[in-house]
């Protein structure tokens, strides 16, 4: 079977572009061979393409396939345990087939959600990050950064199903805070660029209990100054400073100014073990179920050439909530 596939040509050092990609066709074969449908995209795949990768999974080097989940259709089998025509999800990238033996590929009920691509939301990371660590409960009062994108738009409507008494979010744009307050019923947002100090000391003078920080640099200084004491804070990414050194893409936070303040710090890794996901699709389906929730997504159609430049597109922040590429 011929496939066509997405490769890193250079690991990115800077500002990532569209030379940073190729289109390769290989032969694959193996006990079973499926047609990617949906392709999943995420801000941590740059990490993943930088020379000097932070995260402890090992970095994709100049000729690897790149991209992580996907979803497809079974097309041929010799395993019991598929079939033709049956959904599944893999580990498999960006590429428009994959094989490899069955018990590389999950399979899933095409009856869950309304289409495949909710299998590919960022809410595995929302929800235990939210639920988990920060443990929010009754009363807390949540500030989420970055709240338009694929976890920060989830981890707000997770913590107000969790009971928070307010969840404030923050968004690169007044039409994005105003999406956040109108359509995924957080009780209030901000654009970030105008002073988010003065934004969260209106909008919690009582202080915050719970910050789910996606995003790091002036937000989490904010959040801190406003924190109220005990606050937990779940940090679980630093897009602020994406395009830096190493050092700076993972700044170290102020430990001595969230001890004063009995801040605890909680920072977790956003690759998550059968029962977290398990976990997120109970809690997802039921929510849908019962209009509790919204999922914000953006499905962009293209061919295997395309996805490159769905992914720059997102990392512009051209988007809003979970982005995902259906191959046509």
């Amino acid at each position: 079977m011929m496939n066509r596939e997405i490769r890193l040509t250079s690991q990115i050092a800077a500002v990532p572009g569209p030379e940073h990609f190729t289109v390769a066709e290989t032969q694959i074969d193996g006990e079973v061979v499926v047609r990617t449908d949906y392709l999943g995209l995420a801000a941590t795949y740059l990490e993943l393409m930088r020379p000097d990768c932070g995260l402890p999974i090992p970095a994709w080097r100049p000729g690897h396939r790149v991209g992580v989940l996907a979803v497809g259709t079974v097309l041929r089998s010799a395993s019991p345990d598929l079939k033709e025509g049956d959904l599944v999800q893999s580990m498999s990238g960006w590429s428009t087939h994959s094989a490899g033996p069955a018990a590389s590929y999950v399979k899933l009920d095409p009856d869950a959600y309304p289409d495949p691509s909710y299998y590919l939301a960022q809410g595995p990371t929302a929800y235990y990050g939210i639920a988990e660590v920060a443990k929010v409960g009754q009363g807390d009062i949540v500030f989420v950064s970055g709240a338009a994108g694929g976890v920060g738009s989830l981890a707000g409507q997770i913590a107000r199903d969790l009971g928070a008494r307010k969840v404030i979010g923050s968004a690169g744009s007044q039409a994005k805070a105003d999406y956040l307050v109108d359509e995924l019923g957080f009780d209030a947002a901000f654009d970030y660029h105008h002073d988010p100090l003065a934004a969260l000391k209106e909008l919690a003078p009582e202080g915050i209990t719970v910050f789910f920080d996606t995003v790091g640099g002036a937000l989490y200084d904010a959040a801190l100054q406003v924190a109220a004491p005990g606050a937990r804070f779940a940090l679980c990414g630093s897009l602020s400073t994406q395009l830096g050194g190493a050092s700076d893409r993972f700044p170290e936070p102020d430990r001595a100014a969230a001890q004063a303040k009995q801040v605890g710090l909680l920072p977790f890794s956003c690759h998550h073990t059968p029962e977290q996901v398990s976990a997120w699709h109970h809690h997802f389906r039921t929510s849908l179920e019962q209009g509790r929730f919204v999922y914000p997504r953006t499905v962009i159609e293209t061919g295997i050439d395309g996805v490159p430049g769905a992914f720059l597109s997102m990392l512009r922040g051209d988007h809003r909530g979970n982005v995902s590429v259906r191959l046509t």
